[in-house]
């Protein structure tokens, strides 16, 4: 690969900057252009057009063409290094990777780990700054990288995008699933993730490497889950708790059952958006999205009314440890099975219901009953936002006694007497 010195304005009639110049014919659909400049300057009479070089003799020299060789002579040099490291690694030979040598060794600025983790940095610097992610997606995203990490040290495994390959992805799953503990919708939402990110860095020019395009999530399965039937939250609510603060968690999580609402979304309500017995939403998850509307029932405007509109909210994190605390006291401590998927494996784990519970347990009670009730799929998801039908059904738990009572409706024969043979 070749490059080049130019003039910034060869027709100048003062001194003009001189340029670093080669072509990356794989970047871009018709390639793309490296321009970086020197920090040289020069009179367009004293650049040579032919050597690409200041004039070292006759009536337009140069007087400073020494010391201006030796400055390109170190780019030209660097040039040469980089091409001859990416070969011998094995590794891409990209626009941006030239860029970055170069601004770490003629602008001294500090130099990352390695240009996998600083193009990671910079793919979320991008998106953060674009306000395309919500909170909780960038939490994923450092999540992943965090894992990243962890793994490139733990595992011994140099991260550069030249390596992300066949390799990597069985290294890594191994990783995630034996090591981390992760379950097979973990892993494959991780995936996902990681997928995203390569694909920005193939479009930005950090990587010709696109091997990762062919790496598979591992199917996801459903993972059985709780959901309250009415009866349950008429108990939770007479329940006489002891503490006002866990009388405010349980109101918090009986409001969101009876709502549909996500946890974090019950911020966003005041007394200026709600009309009669509506609640109009405009939610921060999708700004693309039309303003919710969100029915209040009995218990939603009591609850309202209990704290001026402003429910007692604390963070996700305490509330999920509170909740438990809130069904163990109401009684909630029957022995069930959680049952997960790591790779093949189908991992059975006997816990108190009480364990299973989370924030986000109402919003899986409030379409599991409303499911129950019969109410169809488009109304639903017109209360709770959902886009997708698939994802809306995901959280729909049918209970063993809605079975027995199907089969029982359905299959409703008289029995005969059956005689002795």
């Amino acid at each position: 690969m070749k490059h080049t010195f130019y003039l910034k304005a060869p027709k100048a009639d003062s001194e003009t900057l001189i340029l670093f110049s080669c072509y990356f014919k794989n970047e871009g659909r018709n390639g793309k252009k490296f321009v970086y400049s020197t920090g040289e300057s020069i009179h367009p009479e004293q650049w040579d057009q032919e050597t690409k070089s200041p004039k070292s003799r006759g009536k337009n020299k140069c007087l400073q063409a020494s010391s201006i060789n030796g400055q390109l002579g170190r780019y030209s040099r660097l040039f040469d290094q980089v091409v001859a490291q990416c070969k011998a690694m094995e590794e891409d030979f990209t626009s941006q990777l030239l860029r970055k040598e170069f601004e770490k060794e003629f602008k001294k600025v500090k130099p990352g780990r390695n240009i996998f983790f600083d193009a990671f940095d910079e793919f979320i610097e991008f998106k953060v700054q674009s306000l395309d992610w919500s909170a909780s997606t960038l939490k994923r995203y450092n999540n992943i990288k965090n894992i990243l990490s962890g793994f490139e040290v733990d595992r011994k495994y140099k991260l550069t995008f030249s390596s992300i390959n066949d390799k990597f992805y069985s290294a890594f799953t191994d990783y995630c699933m034996n090591e981390k503990g992760h379950i097979n919708n973990t892993f494959s939402r991780n995936v996902g993730l990681f997928k995203t990110f390569m694909l920005w860095a193939l479009d930005r020019g950090y990587t010709y490497n696109a091997s990762f395009r062919k790496f598979k999530k591992k199917q996801r399965v459903v993972t059985n889950q709780v959901a309250f039937e009415k009866e349950d939250l008429e108990k939770l609510l007479k329940h006489d708790f002891k503490s006002d603060s866990l009388e405010r968690v349980r109101d918090v999580f009986v409001f969101a059952c009876v709502t549909g609402m996500r946890f974090g979304e019950l911020k966003l309500i005041s007394k200026d958006n709600i009309s009669g017995n509506t609640l109009h939403l405009k939610e921060e998850k999708g700004a693309e999205k039309d303003v919710r509307t969100i029915p209040l029932g009995v218990i939603a405007q009591y609850l309202l009314a209990k704290y001026q509109y402003r429910l007692p909210l604390i963070s996700n994190q305490k509330q999920n440890d509170y909740i438990k605390e809130i069904f163990k006291a109401a009684g909630f401590d029957q022995m069930v099975e959680k049952v997960t998927t790591r790779g093949k494996e189908v991992i059975r784990e006997t816990m108190p219901f009480y364990e299973r519970v989370s924030t986000h347990t109402a919003r899986r009670t409030f379409i599991t009953m409303m499911k129950r009730e019969g109410k169809s799929d488009k109304l639903i998801s017109k209360i709770t936002g959902h886009t997708d039908l698939k994802t809306l059904n995901q959280y729909y738990q049918v209970e063993d006694n809605e079975k027995k009572e199907a089969i029982d409706e359905v299959f409703a024969f008289d029995v005969p007497l059956l005689k002795k043979a």
